[in-house]
């Protein structure tokens, strides 16, 4: 009796774990946060950004120069950074739409109608210039 009521449960708990038809497995969301990404800007720079838990971001040349910094939010599935150098307000970029693995890329495009190709890569925390 104690087995069948084992296996009755373990049966119960995969169930719960187990989606029954793949199309109504959901994506995660985009995560923004705790995110790293590399890109190439208009200027032709290898560019890192790093947003860390609290939204804030932080982008280095690939050889570590500071370039800028400020805050990052979600907004509409858009990410929508400030920056806290420039007087620019806000600049939304367009996501996925959900979360990408690390070295997956893709096309964002600003509201101004930029484009850019973005690539995840593992995450690291960027310090402020000292």
């Amino acid at each position: 009796m104690r087995s069948i009521i084992c296996i009755t449960a373990a049966l119960a708990i995969c169930a719960g774990t187990t989606p029954l038809n793949a199309k109504t497995a959901k994506h995660a969301a985009f995560q923004l946060n705790e995110t790293s990404w590399t890109f190439t800007d208009k200027k032709g720079t290898h560019v890192r950004e790093s947003v860390d838990a609290s939204g804030n971001y932080i982008l280095n040349t690939a050889r570590g120069k500071h370039l800028d910094h400020g805050t990052a939010v979600m907004k509409d599935s858009k990410a929508c950074f400030t920056s806290a150098m420039t007087k620019d307000g806000e600049n939304c970029w367009t996501t996925p739409g959900r979360a990408l693995a690390t070295g997956h890329s893709f096309v964002t495009t600003s509201d101004k109608g930029e484009k850019l190709r973005v690539t995840r890569v593992k995450y690291a925390a960027l310090k402020m210039p000292s």
